[in-house]
């Protein structure tokens, strides 16, 4: 095999994590703003949920995420943080609540960097 092909499965690999952390918000910031009392929303089905989660966290499915909100979440300038298994529904989840006019709202990522942020340890 050429290097050439390896190479492009590297930069492949990479390009992949940099897509999947994009948009996440930074440890630091997403700390300060759990102790602002931001609302942590675990954005996996109830299934996901009831297997696992954060003590802090409430379960409103990505499905469902721009029906339930609006009617939980009348301040639309309220600190929310989502999170799911890997970072990709939270980013869609993040995208419908902002086309719904919240203005402060952060994707946290995985449920295993958001367990990181929220309680300080490794899963």
């Amino acid at each position: 095999m050429s290097w050439t092909l390896y190479f492009v499965v590297l930069a492949l690999l990479l390009g992949f994590i940099v897509m999947r952390r994009a948009g996440q918000v930074p440890i630091k910031k997403a700390k300060e703003l759990i102790r602002q009392g931001g609302m942590i929303i675990d954005v996996r089905t109830s299934t996901e949920y009831m297997t696992k989660h954060l003590s802090q966290s409430v379960n409103v499915p990505v499905d469902e995420i721009d029906m339930v909100i609006p009617g939980r979440v009348k301040d639309r300038n309220r600190i929310i943080l989502l999170h799911c298994q890997s970072g990709m529904r939270s980013k869609t989840a993040k995208e419908k609540l902002e086309r719904q006019g919240y203005t402060q709202v952060y994707n946290l990522g995985s449920y295993e960097r958001a367990f990181k942020i929220v309680t300080g340890r490794s899963l």
